[in-house]
């Protein structure tokens, strides 16, 4: 029988260790290590922007996987005969269609495996009844639908698919199986519609939505009859849809006659559930892309066309946020940090207005302590190096309205003056580096007031500071990691209108604009990583402080856990594995909380005050 410990009268499970089937939300007390523990939520459902299309368009026919996809037809406007194959990370252009057309539909399983189903070429004169297969490099004429169709949707692979519902020069119920080589009229729908969304196989469907008017309406297929199921929760039209039968599906974006949706609802096979909206409101996106856990949103009219490409998520795997030790040197912000997760440093800082800081601590991993000063004060400082005993600091605020251009190096017991940057600036980003070989410095403000914001790079080569290509944007507050031959810089303050999204990727010699985050406009944020493959975003402001986390695969962000709380302008270093968030803002006030972030391999944390 297991026994409890009290946590202020509440009964509490006593385990030897972490409790192996620890659920989520659940505290125990961990005799062994002596520790309150909590087992923190450690999964997701989020969309992430990714790779985007070639072509801008909407009106698409598509199908596949979140991992293997096509794309074909649409509109930009003219009607068009684009294929695109998605291998997981990236579109490719392929062979075109024979006949260049909107509104079609599409089904199959794959990149390699595809039917182009009907829809409109002004060329070819209207509604179509062509149907076009895909065998992996070129598309082939197969058996027409027995009446031309466009608006439709359709289920199902190469070989066995359905089309329902659709325009034949009015809103139409007809629906036709497709066995391999030919058509043939089935039961209709009970609604007749256009524009619905389409998923699972040849015998069992789900039809939702539509038009006109929107629809909320669903419909199952179970081979050989439509019956009325649960009504979508938003009644819309032109939606994009996934799912493997007519017991598990997804629905995302759409339009309502009046405005473009980001809602996203899943089929448990008795209901629709609402969950985590599309970062854009689109309509008329590709047909049918993904599965209920893992889909996508692919082109479509935001408006105006987009290539834009988002990527869905259910109860992914993340990690999660916990309280750790406190910083010994009380509430300030806007420190300069460097080091991994478990051997770093913060230094420098402000207690506002004017109370400049040249105090630096150390952390090994589970506690701070408080080491030599900085030779000058200031806050809003660059810094590189990958342990507590060798750091490189540099630049930063000196005084109001006074930017400093100076440049310490730390050698694990003082802090050193060495060579300028040859330029003063506050607010800039700096990569991880080897700080007596090798770091990097973008981005800043100069000052005084008004800030400036720079897009100027700087490069260490263990003396000296050299100029090398600017960022493509210029700004301050800018978030970052990475070396000084590869790295990431990405959010920050570009001066009015204001904070941006946008990324930028440094090979060494350039850099180079990739996927923006998909949270609020910010700078300010912590950042963690080694390389521009991977790491975390994490924070930031404004106009309030934000909780957001996003993880970077090397080509995208996608959301992970919040922090607890609002944060900004504190102290930040670590891997997209284990990060730390060290005082600052967090929510609205200067703290000496220190939040430590976990990937979804341990997410068991101790509990502190």
């Amino acid at each position: 029988m297991a026994t409890y410990k009290d946590i202020v009268g509440t009964a509490i499970r006593n385990n030897a260790g972490n409790i192996p089937t620890a659920e989520t939300g659940q505290v125990f007390f961990d005799s062994t290590n002596v520790d309150f523990k909590y087992q923190f939520p450690n999964t997701l459902t989020s969309w992430r922007t990714s790779g985007s299309t070639n072509t801008a368009t909407g009106q698409l026919g598509g199908n596949g996987t979140s991992t293997s996809a096509l794309i074909y037809g649409g509109n930009v406007p003219a009607d068009q005969a684009k294929t695109e194959s998605w291998n997981g990370s990236s579109w490719t252009e392929v062979s075109d269609l024979n006949l260049a057309r909107r509104r079609l539909s599409g089904a199959g399983a794959s990149n390699t495996s595809a039917l182009a189903i009907g829809g409109v070429s002004d060329a070819a004169g209207g509604n179509q009844a062509v149907v076009e297969s895909w065998d992996g490099s070129s598309w082939t004429e197969v058996g027409d639908l027995n009446a031309a169709k466009s608006n439709m949707a359709a289920s199902g692979t190469q070989t066995a698919a359905l089309a329902f519902g659709g325009n034949t020069g009015s809103v139409a119920a007809t629906n036709e199986l497709w066995n391999g080589s030919a058509w043939t009229e089935v039961a209709d729908l009970n609604q007749a519609r256009d524009y619905l969304g389409g998923s699972g196989t040849s015998t069992s469907t789900l039809a939702s939505g539509g038009q006109p008017p929107a629809y909320a309406l669903t419909e199952s297929w179970n081979g050989s009859a439509w019956t009325e199921v649960a009504d979508l929760n938003t009644a819309r039209y032109a939606v994009g849809a996934g799912g493997v039968s007519n017991s598990s599906g997804i629905i995302y974006g759409g339009y309502t006659g009046t405005a473009y949706k980001a809602n996203t609802e899943t089929w448990n096979g008795s209901a629709w559930s609402e969950t985590s909206d599309l970062a854009t409101a689109r309509g008329f996106v590709a047909t049918n892309n993904g599965i209920k856990s893992s889909a996508l949103c692919v082109s479509g009219n935001t408006p105006p066309y987009t290539a834009a490409t988002e990527e869905f998520t259910l109860n992914g795997a993340v990690g999660a946020w916990a309280t750790t030790t406190s910083i010994n040197r009380g509430a300030s912000q806007s420190y300069g940090s460097a080091g991994i997760n478990n051997s770093a440093m913060i230094f420098g800082g402000q207690t506002p207005p004017t109370n400049y800081r040249t105090l630096t601590e150390t952390w090994d991993g589970s506690s701070w302590t408080e080491v030599a000063d900085l030779n000058t004060a200031r806050d809003l400082m660059g810094g590189a190096g990958a342990s507590s005993t060798a750091c490189l600091g540099w630049a930063g605020r000196e005084s109001n309205p006074t930017a400093s251009a100076k440049t310490e190096s730390w050698n694990g017991s003082s802090w050193t003056e060495v060579n300028d940057l040859n330029a003063s600036k506050e607010a800039m980003a700096s990569s991880t580096g080897s700080p007596y070989t090798a770091a990097l410095n973008f981005g800043g403000a100069q000052i005084p007031l008004p800030q400036t914001s720079l897009a100027t790079t700087e490069s260490w080569n263990g003396t000296s500071w050299t100029e090398v290509n600017d960022l493509n944007t210029a700004r301050s507050y800018i978030m970052g990691f990475g070396t000084q031959t590869s790295a990431l810089g990405f959010g920050g303050y570009t001066g009015p209108p204001g904070y941006v999204d946008s990324t930028e990727s440094w090979n060494g010699t350039s850099w180079t604009e990739v996927a923006d985050f998909s949270s609020t406009d910010s700078g300010g944020g912590g950042s963690a990583g080694v390389d521009n493959t991977s790491g975390l975003k994490y924070g930031g402001s404004p106009p309030a402080n934000i909780a957001t986390t996003e993880d970077w695969n090397g080509a995208s962000w996608q959301e992970t856990s919040d922090l607890p709380v609002g944060f900004s302008y504190g102290g930040s270093f670590g891997n997209t594995s284990n990060a730390l968030a060290v005082g600052g803002y967090n929510a609205s006030s200067l703290v000496d909380v220190v939040y430590e972030f976990t990937s979804p391999s341990s997410t068991i944390k101790v509990l502190t005050d």
